[in-house]
């Protein structure tokens, strides 16, 4: 995993002119409409479902919901190859599942919006269900959107710049729908109308995802090997017997479920499976964390507004630099080294909240957190996006990304389910220092994948 273009390293100034690109820029308001919803079905949500008076343990499975991030590589396929009818003949293929699945997001918050946890849980959970299928749905677009808009030389910058708007994402779906609840209802304490309005005011924020989706080119992508493979696999079976109808099936499944996951492996062969595992494990420590934050926030007696203001401002700060700052890094020092500080990272901040639990709810030391924990997620995750975008072919980005990253949630997610269990079993501060001490073994699979494949940018084909 050495630099990308590392024969003729860049200058610094010529490195950040990267973000002035129009296509960055888009990837920015394109991040943002993909970090989101994420926390609206995770974070935001068990803050209100605490709130309502839902226990820690059934907080804990309702975070489940997100598991559609998990297993998006089950409908990669059909969105990678699958033209949606009118629509894709009058926005293009990739544009057309974006803007599908962003306008399902906005009508499931409104949904989310009207439903009260205390006397309609099932119904919020269908809403949220929906919001977390078509909220992955389009992050398998705008991945393959990402990879496929620009060649290798942008690829770090396009992926700081989806981080950041991603991030600035979150924050809004964190920081503003608690400071909007707190200012629609009750600061502290329990108000339905509160969380109402921030839910709705979160559906009219995906309006920048769609005047993006709106504003875009698609991109222009050369499929005629993939549909010449296609059309040989299929007179091949109809010589074997097969009727007309029959191997035009067969042979669009074998292309859409088989032929992404085949060049995978034929390209890294035994050494793919030392990849996949890393990327399982690379991000277990905040998500597992992460359900909890929330509640451990409620519980130690901080107010909405308290943990808006301190995230709104330096959380937002700290995101921008540390996104930035990721994309720079790993372009100067490549992604081993800076996967290898993400993961420190990592681990450092989930035990620095559990010194928290020391103190009480403090202010100052809030923000220090919440600023190295945002810090060290912008580093950490261009870094991650960056690998994870360079073990991908052009010609399979959708499916082959929605594996990575389905890999990449799907564990992490499913442990996070009984965080809760466990924070009600042993108390907060060993939760937060066993969080801590599981990201440990990342280390260890990060140099490993660096021995065993040592320059996976150059192997998937750009």
């Amino acid at each position: 995993m050495t630099p990308i273009n590392s024969d003729t390293k860049p200058s610094w100034a010529q490195q950040l002119a990267l973000y002035t690109e129009r296509r960055v820029l888009t990837l920015l308001a394109l991040g943002f409409s993909s970090g989101l919803p994420i926390l609206l079905v995770f974070g935001t949500l068990s803050f209100w479902l605490r709130e309502a008076g839902v226990s820690r343990t059934s907080i804990g499975f309702f975070s489940w919901v997100a598991l559609a991030y998990g297993i998006k590589v089950l409908w990669a396929p059909l969105v990678d190859r699958f033209r949606l009818p009118l629509l894709a003949r009058l926005m293009g293929r990739r544009r057309s599942w974006m803007l599908l699945s962003q306008l399902i997001i906005m009508v499931a918050l409104a949904g989310m919006a009207y439903s009260d946890p205390q006397t309609q849980l099932v119904q919020l959970a269908l809403f949220a269900l929906s919001v977390a299928l078509a909220s992955a749905t389009q992050d398998i677009v705008i991945d393959a959107y990402r990879i496929e808009a620009a060649p290798v030389r942008l690829q770090g910058a396009l992926a700081a710049a989806y981080m950041m708007g991603y991030r600035l994402g979150m924050i809004m779906a964190g920081a503003g729908a608690l400071a909007m609840a707190a200012w629609a209802g009750s600061d502290l304490g329990y108000d339905p109308l509160g969380w109402q309005t921030a839910y709705l005011c979160m559906a009219g924020f995906m309006l920048v995802g769609v005047l993006t989706c709106l504003l875009l080119h698609e991109p222009d992508v050369d499929l005629r090997n993939q549909a010449s493979s296609q059309a040989l696999h299929r007179e091949q079976l109809i010589a074997a017997g097969r009727s007309p109808r029959a191997a035009s099936a067969l042979s669009f499944m074998y292309s859409a479920l088989v032929a992404p996951f085949l060049d995978f492996f034929t390209r890294f062969g035994k050494q793919a499976l030392i990849i996949l595992a890393l990327i399982a494990c690379y991000r277990i420590s905040d998500v597992v964390m992460g359900v909890m934050a929330n509640p451990f926030y409620v519980d130690m007696g901080f107010s909405k507004s308290q943990i808006a203001t301190v995230t709104k401002v330096y959380g937002v700060i700290m995101t921008l630099v540390g996104a930035a700052l990721g994309g720079v890094l790993v372009s100067r020092f490549g992604t081993t080294r800076i996967l290898m500080l993400g993961a420190v990272l990592a681990a450092t901040t989930n035990l620095m909240f559990a010194l928290m639990t020391q103190f009480g709810p403090n202010v100052q030391l809030l923000t220090v957190i919440i600023s190295l924990d945002n810090l060290s997620a912008g580093i950490a995750t261009a870094a991650f996006i960056t690998y994870l975008s360079s073990l991908t072919n052009v010609a399979f980005s959708a499916t082959q990304y929605a594996l990575f990253s389905s890999i990449m949630m799907l564990f992490p997610k499913f442990l996070a389910g009984f965080s809760g269990v466990a924070v009600d079993a042993f108390g907060y501060a060993p939760f937060f220092i066993a969080t801590a001490v599981i990201g440990l073994p990342v280390l260890w699979l990060i140099w490993r994948v660096d021995k065993a494949v040592p320059s996976a940018e150059h192997q998937a084909p750009s």
